[in-house]
């Protein structure tokens, strides 16, 4: 996968894990990893999916309908990958925390509902719920904030309430901050975000 590695300057901190929303780019949330530690690692990931050009991380097939078996297989190629470059790199493959927005912050979710251990915690800035109808690992130890819209029009807040249930369900602790916005990512959510993640 297409993506960009920078060492931090503490290598006991988390390795900060960058997954763009859709037509983004491995460079799209960099600004955020400074925002949330600027001490930290960074692995920024580029989607391996285009839809009419614009990468994404996996299939869909109208807006807000997944294609459930690609999301299946994006999700283990993308464990996989962290596995891959956990060994490359040489950062702590259990220390390591999602930064995901809209569609990247859906591939974060199903990288919880799907690896017990693929992340120790994640950031969700208006995530959908990855899929319905499964078990989830249990995902005791897992700190999850998720960020959303009141009236966001791809991702209803019910939407983000069911996720955040699930996701305690399986025993994850879960923040849920409220931004009287649509579906754009704000600064004042990303702010959120790292007082958010100043407590961990």
């Amino acid at each position: 996968m297409k993506h960009i590695f920078n060492k931090g300057k503490d290598p006991k901190k988390p390795t900060l894990l960058l997954l763009h929303g859709t037509g983004g780019n491995e460079l799209d949330l960099m600004p955020l990893a400074g925002i949330i530690d600027d001490e930290a690692s960074v692995l920024s990931v580029r989607g391996n999916v285009l839809e009419n050009g614009m990468p994404r991380f996996f299939r869909r097939l109208a807006e807000g309908v997944f294609d459930e078996e690609d999301l299946i297989f994006r999700t283990k190629e993308l464990n996989q990958f962290l596995d891959d470059t956990a060994k490359k790199y040489e950062f702590d493959r259990n220390n390591i925390i999602a930064i995901g927005y809209s569609n990247g912050a859906n591939i974060a979710a199903s990288l919880l509902f799907h690896y017990q251990n693929a992340l120790k915690a994640a950031v969700l800035h208006h995530p959908m719920v990855p899929r319905r109808g499964m078990e989830l690992p249990d995902l005791s130890g897992k700190s999850v904030f998720i960020a959303a819209g009141t009236n966001d029009p791809i991702c209803s807040p019910s939407e983000s309430m069911e996720l955040q249930s699930l996701l305690e369900q399986a025993k994850a602790k879960v923040d849920i901050h409220w931004e009287n916005r649509g579906h754009q990512l704000t600064v004042e959510e990303v702010e959120a975000a790292r007082r958010w993640y100043l407590t961990l």
